[in-house]
């Protein structure tokens, strides 16, 4: 099966996933489901007191995300009007009427015509509009009065604006939200998407729906659920303290960010990172300073941690960026894309050093050598390429048997997982494979390595995690990694 098609059929068994998990739900999590998008999404904060000023931000934004970006955002703008900004909200569509009057505007210049709905402007009016051909949203429900009663206050209180920056993207506006719990029990495997040990290596963590599951190592039995995730969680990472866990996770096609969570207490501690499409990859630099995000819509993000803001942003790749990682002193960056690149950056002055072109095919995971002036890169090339940074020669390729996915690298050690069933360990001193971990059933997605380098975890398309003992390459666990 190829890989793009697989994907797809990846993506729409999370949708199908969703879809069961809303019909199994008790009636009770579906009334919760009325102020959500979808199952997966945006929490929609409440109508606030009646004597609290209306937040743009909190109230509003939430609203024209659920309701209206489909229809009026930059690559599709009915009307020639968008609303995917605070400062296109405020422009004309096609019409030439102003979507919105501000108080301060002299249009409105009297208590009747304030207590008018239409002398608000055009969006207001198209809100509230009798006539089901000209009021929004188009083709659908009206909202519901909560909504619009929310909209009409925040407009005759001025319509003000109260994010950080009138240009950033609206779903990029919105607070952090607190996504519902899981159902109890999953009624459908899940692809493992990503697998990571404990510190102590007597866990293995697992990429679940809106949660990132904790697994005793020996025996497969649950431990724990980390909750208040992103619907689907791509990577992970543990600081160089192992106290905290970075989540690269979102919702394909509609958000996408790095959740820091305290390990030992299960608490998300913040937020970084959103975007407005999946995170594919998180990585911290050596000293745990900063993190390095990959996303889907082409960037590259590098947070400072101790400000929690981004410092950087790297944007060389055309398409999906899939995978990231450090050089062991954190002075440079290499990244993987679904533009069939491979990029080498130099952190401090944002450089692109060397953009490789080997593998003719979607890079899907990249690692430094020991030393930094050579790089691993995998793809859905069916080889992994070993190359050098001051050239962008290719100095070994190694055949896989089918498509590669994110590199586990620690240390001298290096585990490629790969769609033919495999899990391969790769001798770096003569670029051969060292070591085979067979016994997989599908596609193997995700792969770590243990602190001690005694056992190797994967996770697998079909839902299953298995643990290897490295000494012989023997099964010591395998399950099913679906509460």
């Amino acid at each position: 099966m190829c890989f793009m098609f697989r994907l797809f059929a990846f993506r729409l068994s999370a949708q199908r996933l969703a879809s069961r998990m809303r019909s199994e739900m008790p009636l009770g999590k579906l009334g919760l489901l009325a102020v959500t998008v979808g199952f997966s999404g945006l929490v929609m904060v409440g109508p606030a007191a009646a004597e609290e000023e209306v937040s743009f931000r909190k109230d509003i934004a939430p609203i024209f995300v659920e309701q209206c970006l489909a229809c009026h955002a930059a690559k599709k703008a009915e009307g020639g009007y968008r609303i995917d900004t605070f400062t296109e909200l405020l422009k004309a569509g096609d019409s030439g009427e102003l979507p919105v009057i501000q108080a301060a505007s002299d249009e409105v210049t009297s208590d009747e015509a304030a207590a008018d709905d239409t002398a608000w402007g055009e969006l207001l009016r198209r809100i509230v509009s009798d006539d089901e051909y000209e009021r929004m949203p188009a083709e659908s429900e009206p909202l519901p009065g909560a909504q619009i009663e929310l909209i009409r206050r925040w407009l005759r209180a001025g319509a003000k604006f109260d994010g950080e920056h009138p240009e950033t993207l609206l779903p990029l506006v919105t607070p952090a939200v607190r996504y519902e719990a899981p159902p109890e029990h999953y009624p459908a495997p899940l692809a493992v998407t990503a697998t990571l040990f404990s510190p102590d290596g007597s866990q293995v963590l697992a990429a679940g729906y809106h949660e990132v599951t904790v697994w005793n190592a020996a025996d497969g039995t649950l431990v724990r659920r980390l909750q208040n995730v992103g619907q689907r969680t791509f990577a992970m990472e543990f600081d160089p303290s192992g106290t905290t866990l970075a989540v690269a996770c979102g919702e394909p096609g509609r958000s996408g960010e790095v959740r820091l969570i305290d390990f030992a207490s299960g608490e998300v501690r913040g937020v970084v990172g959103r975007t407005t499409d999946v995170v594919f990859d998180v990585a911290y630099s050596g000293d745990g300073k900063r993190l390095a995000i990959a996303a889907a819509d082409a960037l590259v993000r590098i947070i400072d941690l101790e400000t929690m803001t981004t410092i950087k942003t790297l944007a060389s790749h055309a398409d999906w960026v899939t995978a990231v990682a450090w050089s062991d002193d954190g002075q440079r960056l290499v990244s993987a894309s679904r533009d069939k690149s491979a990029k080498v950056f130099d952190f401090e002055s944002g450089q692109l050093l060397i953009s490789y072109q080997g593998h003719g095919a979607a890079v899907r995971g990249v690692a430094f050598l020991p030393g930094g002036s050579e790089v691993f890169s995998s793809s859905t090339g069916n080889s992994l390429h070993r190359w050098a940074i001051a050239d962008g020669k290719k100095a070994a390729e190694i055949g896989l048997g089918g498509g590669g996915f994110q590199l586990a690298r620690r240390e001298s050690e290096l585990l490629v997982p790969s769609a033919n069933k495999r899990l391969l360990k790769i001798n770096l001193a003569d670029n051969t494979i060292a070591q085979e971990f067979t016994g997989s059933e599908d596609w193997v997605l995700a792969a770590a390595l243990s602190p001690d380098g005694s056992k190797v975890v994967a996770g697998t398309h079909d839902g299953k995690l298995r643990v290897w003992n490295t000494s012989d390459g023997a099964i010591s666990a395998t399950w099913q990694a679906s509460p």
